[in-house]
């Protein structure tokens, strides 16, 4: 017996960065010329796990990074000593002191939140947020006077001007001409600054789907998150076609296998029975690990030995249950895929979100921290 459990534990996650390389591939093939990739590398990566992430993003020459809060970019910069990280959610004034300790820059999301970050008296670099239809965070457009007065704010160095597209993803005409609006909108803001004498600086719009389904759209950034780590948020069709490789696999060990007589009940609540005899595997990952509880009843699969079988039962919070009737010489020990490939069979994040009810960003965000990230 050892003195450790075992590296991998009861559930781990698996993570291939020659597919993350080649991903990275894929999205500059696809890229406007002389557009740099700010990899969005916010809740972990993605659950993917930040510090392995970065490190291959480096080596990969990603000199770019974007998170969501300031303690994200303080923990990236120990993986990036050199680059460039953009903190793109709000921060406090009273965090300005790490920005400025950790040369992060700062998207600032109206006049009050710059004049705010300009009187803490730190100089900073920031980017400016236009709001062009989203209408989450941003100055308004119409506002005009108040983004100039950004730039008149001493302490803030402006880099960059933004803007985040609310339907990148669709392909539906009402979407299309919306998105289309929004991108007249934000380069008349960049139009008018210039023609004030004012430098915007470098200008970024799109996100993972924004660069395959709008490649024509020419500024200095783009930005993917999900599709970097070679998932789609469901399962949709781009106008440029993805060649995408998945980074990440999720299993789990099989700690039981038995069998039930008909008309026996699986799980809390009782929500399935059996109608006939079954052979049951109980998997050593649950909803604490971020499996969803939603795919309870609602088609969702696991492979085992190869072969597809279908979750029955509630999730529980470390435990779910598969019948594996049709699954040869299955025992405790045996490996569960959730997502992933096993044989011929594979398993996508698109396949648990769409029987979760959500998009693979919930899903791969929500896998939780006592998941080993092992990388193959």
């Amino acid at each position: 017996m050892g003195n450790k459990p075992l590296k991998r534990g009861r559930a781990w996650v698996e993570i291939d960065l020659d597919a993350l390389a080649h991903n990275i591939k894929d999205i500059r093939s696809k890229a406007p010329e002389n557009s740099e990739i700010m990899a969005v590398v916010k809740a972990n990566a993605y659950g993917h796990g930040v510090k392995k992430i970065a490190k291959r993003l480096v080596e990969e020459g990603i000199r770019s990074y974007a998170v969501a809060t300031v303690t994200e970019g303080v923990k990236l910069r120990k993986y990036v000593a050199d680059a460039d990280i953009l903190v793109m959610g709000y921060t406090l004034p009273e965090d300005v002191g790490f920005l400025y300790d950790n040369k992060l820059s700062q998207l600032v999301v109206d006049f009050r939140h710059a004049k705010s970050l300009d009187n803490t008296g730190y100089k900073i670099h920031a980017h400016i947020a236009i709001d062009t239809g989203m209408h989450r965070l941003g100055m308004e457009p119409s506002d005009f006077e108040g983004i100039v007065n950004i730039f008149e704010c001493k302490n803030l160095v402006i880099d960059a001007i933004a803007t985040h597209l609310a339907s990148p993803d669709s392909l539906d005409e009402s979407d299309i001409s919306f998105t289309n609006s929004q991108i007249k909108v934000f380069s008349k803001v960049i139009h008018e600054l210039k023609n004030k004498g004012y430098n915007a600086g470098k200008t970024h719009a799109q996100s993972s789907y924004a660069i395959y389904n709008y490649p024509e759209l020419k500024c200095d950034y783009i930005r993917p998150g999900i599709m970097l780590y070679g998932v789609q948020s469901q399962n949709d069709d781009t106008k440029v076609k993805t060649g995408l490789h998945p980074v990440l696999s999720l299993r789990a060990v099989i700690a039981q296998v038995r069998w039930i007589g008909a008309g026996e009940s699986v799980s809390y609540g009782r929500l399935y029975t059996t109608e006939k005899p079954i052979k049951l595997a109980t998997v050593c990952a649950g909803y604490a690990d971020g499996i969803p509880r939603q795919m309870t009843g609602n088609g969702g699969m696991c492979i085992v030995k190869g072969q597809k079988v279908p979750i029955i039962g509630r999730i529980c919070m470390d435990m779910f249950m598969l019948d594996v009737t049709d699954v040869e010489h299955v025992e405790a020990g045996d490996i569960a895929t959730i997502i992933g490939r096993d044989g011929k069979e594979e398993i996508r994040c698109e396949d648990v979100a769409a029987a979760s009810g959500t998009i693979t960003n919930d899903i791969l965000s929500g896998l939780g921290n006592r998941l080993p990230r092992i990388c193959i």
